[in-house]
């Protein structure tokens, strides 16, 4: 597998080597000095353009950056349509294990862009010096944040509404249904309070990361492992067992942030624990 400043020179030379590539950018994981990094890590590359329409003729273009295995175009797909009208994307897979996310953006668009930035970019070429100031990556905007007492609710709302989808779909023997709603909706937003928690504890400066994926970090072990436990969704059975331990999970985590803050601990979790085992448990047991 390719090192990175390899990569890195590789991308500075294909924009050195090309007029109508203006400025060229690294994004995401890569530009960020809070986590480890590691070969697996993604490259994500803009490259500011003069001309889209000339790189989209063919893709003979693309072999530069290696022998690809594997590639996506989203803004020629259907089924899954593209974020941004005027950009064109590629995602492709090398046979080294490298993988490269590359956009091209219209020049005109460069302003436009580092004022949406989500702040993980690092400047690699900028032939017409038009970032005159320095950009330093940052993941601020990915930082956990104190809920006010109104998303605290929020939250604590929108788990107890679905726990019901859940319990329904699970009495009925509707299995698709009850997961669907339990991995969409119902864990993420445990892990939307058990991340506050963490912050209330460690402090609001730093990020769990996509999909939480750092929560572990911050966690107690046998924590961490009851959190894994709400994944295990292979039958009915298992499926209410790790739904009984989220919503178990949830209670407690939600109980220290509301405890924590001086927040109101909503009364709906109780009311709405009496309703499913009131309802679906006994409807299930005729």
């Amino acid at each position: 597998m390719r090192k990175e400043e390899e990569m890195i020179n590789l991308f500075e030379n294909i924009v050195m080597n090309d007029d109508g590539i203006r400025l060229s950018v690294l994004e995401g994981s890569r530009t960020n000095q809070s986590i480890l990094k590691d070969d697996f890590q993604d490259y994500d590359i803009s490259f500011f353009v003069i001309d889209i329409t000339s790189y989209k003729k063919d893709d003979d273009w693309l072999n530069i950056f290696g022998d690809i295995v594997f590639m996506q175009k989203p803004e020629d797909m259907e089924l899954f349509p593209a974020e941004f009208e005027n950009w064109f994307s590629y995602i492709m897979y090398f046979n080294d294990g490298i993988k490269i996310d590359l956009s091209l953006i219209p020049i005109d668009e460069v302003n436009q862009y580092f004022s949406n930035s989500d702040g993980l970019v690092e400047i690699l070429v900028d032939k017409d010096n038009r970032t005159n100031q320095e950009i330093i990556p940052s993941d601020f905007k990915y930082w956990t944040k104190k809920p006010n007492e109104q998303e605290f609710d929020d939250c604590c709302n929108e788990f107890w509404n679905v726990s019901a989808y859940v319990a329904k779909g699970l009495f009925r023997k509707e299995l698709l249904f009850a997961l669907d709603h339990f991995n969409q909706i119902l864990r993420p937003e445990l892990l939307r309070m058990m991340s506050w928690e963490v912050g209330l504890r460690k402090g609001f400066n730093f990020s769990v990361g996509k999909n939480y994926k750092f929560i572990d970090k911050y966690l107690p072990e046998k924590e961490f492992e009851k959190l894994t436990k709400t994944f295990s969704l292979t039958g009915y059975k298992e499926a209410l067992e790790s739904f009984e331990l989220c919503c178990q999970m949830f209670r407690t985590y939600s109980k220290k942030v509301a405890f924590t803050l001086g927040y109101k601990y909503p009364e709906y979790d109780q009311k709405m624990t009496g309703f499913i085992h009131n309802v679906y448990e006994k409807m299930s047991e005729k």
